[in-house]
Order: C-alpha cells, then structure tokens, then sequence
C-alpha cells in the first residue's frame, strides 16, 4: 500500500511539474528568460518540497505500521498456541473416555517420527528464515547503490550542465565580439 502510495505520488507529481513546465515554456515571448529560469527553479523547489513532505509523513507512520505488524504477530502466535493446547486437551478427555488400550511399540514409533517431522520442519524453516532475512539485506544494500547512483547521476549531469552553460557564455562572447 506505502509503495502504491508512494508511485501514485511520483507520477502525480511528474505530472504536475511537466505542466508547470510547459506554463513556463508557453509565455509570450516578451518576459525574459530570466523569469521562465526563475519559475523552472521555483517549480523544480516546490516538486523537491512536496516529495519530502510525502516522504516524511510516510517515515512518521511507519512506526505505527511496524508496531501494528509486531502486534498482529504476537496475536496470531499466541492464537495458535492456544488453538494447539485447546484442540489437545480436547482429543486427550475424548480419547479418554474410550479407554482404548494403545501399544507402546506404536507410540513409541509415533513420537520418533513425529519427532524427525518436526525437527526437519524447523531446519527448513530456519533455512527459509535464513533467506528470506538475507534477501532483506541485500536490498537494502542494493536501496544504499542505488542512492549512491542516483547521487553520482546527479553530480554528473550538474557538471554537463556546468559546461553547457560555459560553453553557451563563450559562444555569446565570440559572437558579441563580432
């Protein structure tokens, strides 16, 4: 739900910026491009803006999410604690009513089985624990390059902007010199 929240945002305010942009791009051509650089700038600080705001109110709730997620889990395995003693204390008062006389060969050989069932089971939900705790890892390691690119990106593309903008002062010099 945060992720479809979080998109939803995103392309929103995609949208929104592109028809500031185009707003800007379609003023007559009597106000200076100084203005249409100062109205991009000020759109381009309302997007940042508002993509904080929509990041903070999501860091703010996330507690919340967390701890109502760590209380249903607790519920649930309470629950079905108490689901096995009750389902157990009923099937022992059932059985012992009937006074069946069971061999101990068969219960013995039942605990043994139930026994291995039960201990293989851990080790494959442990291993499954295992992975599934390692997978988290790993994208929040792959979350931390991603940001370490996106920031890399930026610094490159404010460099080519960097230079495009010298390059565009020295190609107005020589043809003022002319």
């Amino acid at each position: 739900m945060v992720i479809i929240t979080i998109c939803y945002h995103t392309l929103y305010t995609h949208i929104e910026y592109y028809k500031c942009i185009k707003m800007i791009d379609n003023k007559s051509k009597d106000e200076s491009s100084t203005v249409g650089s100062i109205g991009a700038t000020n759109v381009l600080d309302t997007v940042k803006e508002n993509f904080v705001r929509a990041v903070d109110q999501m860091a703010r709730v996330q507690p919340q999410y967390s701890q109502a997620l760590s209380n249903l889990q607790l519920d649930s395995i309470q629950a079905a604690k108490n689901l096995i003693q009750n389902t157990i204390s009923a099937q022992k008062q059932f059985v012992g009513s009937w006074n069946v006389p069971v061999s101990t060969s068969y219960t013995e050989q039942f605990t043994r089985q139930s026994n291995e069932i039960t201990s293989n089971t851990l080790r494959a939900v442990d291993i499954n624990n295992q992975l599934a705790i390692n997978a988290l890892d790993l994208a929040r390691e792959n979350l931390k390059i991603c940001s370490r690119t996106a920031d890399a990106v930026t610094e490159f593309s404010n460099n080519i902007a960097k230079a495009c903008t010298v390059f565009s002062v020295n190609q107005q010099q020589q043809f003022s010199k002319r």
